[in-house]
């Protein structure tokens, strides 16, 4: 196998590294551009693994994203969410279990946000590629040691034990679906029986597409918001895919996507919802749907 083969086989491996540690599909892709010439360079008789040569490479460029993109968010217009993508075909590697789904989600890639780079690094080549503290020591130049102590402190803070999540993804379909169906019919106890009583539902707009810039919270208010929302639609054409590895909703309109909602669901119930407007973090997802032959719109 040559070297740009053996690099796009791998490149599934690379893009999804590097979406989990940045949260930007835009990024992801430019990151996995900038580790072919270091690739293309390297003496192959120094490279044992090229899936791990290959880790650290990205893990290290992302790494020094993620340190320039914090200050960037701080200065972020209204709430930042991560690019939504589209994950039914594999995009960001398999996604057959419930916890490889929850790797990918929104709610997941905000909580990421609360860790500092090398420990989100950490937790996410343990626990969505499942590499040995002992490869990930190497990944990171750390030692094993601390490799352990800086994915048990990312556990500790991303824990959700606690929390019943609904795994079945046709349970989670039907209740995308009966959101929609009482948020269009303008139904407001229905759409509060589907909600948490702490439900939050934040918009990511970035200053370009209209969006609340607070969080929403509450049962009622999100009900509210959400059946005045899909009251106005217009010629808008909604639709569920897979986003993220789970339901989401998907506005188009002709060639256009406008925006897609995201679900965050704990006891049967929807306890998040995470909207994503800015035209920027669209345009990712938008192409997915052009190559896939079904545009927007569609």
């Amino acid at each position: 196998m040559d070297d740009a083969t053996e690099f796009e086989r791998l490149r599934p491996a690379m893009f999804g590294l590097a979406y989990r540690l940045l949260g930007s599909a835009a990024e992801a892709e430019d990151v996995v551009q900038d580790a072919y010439p270091k690739w293309a360079g390297a003496e192959r008789g120094s490279i044992t693994s090229p899936r791990a040569w290959l880790a650290k490479v990205v893990t290290n460029l992302c790494l020094n994203r993620l340190t320039s993109a914090r200050a960037q968010r701080e200065r972020y217009v209204g709430p930042w969410l991560p690019e939504p993508v589209l994950t039914s075909d594999d995009v960001l590697g398999p996604l057959e279990t419930a916890e490889q789904r929850e790797s990918v989600s929104l709610a997941m890639l905000v909580l990421l946000e609360q860790l500092g780079p090398v420990e989100r690094a950490v937790f996410v080549l343990k626990e969505a590629f499942a590499y040995s503290h002992r490869e990930i020591a190497g990944i990171l130049d750390v030692s094993e040691v601390n490799s352990r102590q800086l994915h048990s402190r990312a556990r500790r803070a991303l824990d959700r034990s606690d929390e019943r999540r609904v795994s079945n993804p046709r349970q989670l379909e039907e209740l995308v679906e009966s959101f929609l169906s009482a948020a269009r019919d303008g139904d407001l106890p229905a759409l509060e029986s589907l909600l948490t009583a702490d439900v939050t539902a934040w918009s990511d707009g970035g200053g370009k597409a209209t969006a609340a810039r607070r969080p929403v919270h509450g049962a009622a208010k999100v009900a509210r918001l959400y059946a005045g929302m899909f009251a106005g639609v217009g010629q808008v054409s909604i639709e569920i895919l897979e986003v993220n590895g789970g339901p989401a909703v998907v506005a188009t309109a002709g060639d256009v996507l406008y925006g897609i909602l995201g679900f965050e669901v704990v006891d049967g119930r929807i306890r998040g919802l995470r909207a994503v407007a800015n035209p920027e973090k669209l345009a990712f997802l938008s192409g997915q749907l052009s190559r896939s032959g079904q545009p927007a719109g569609s």
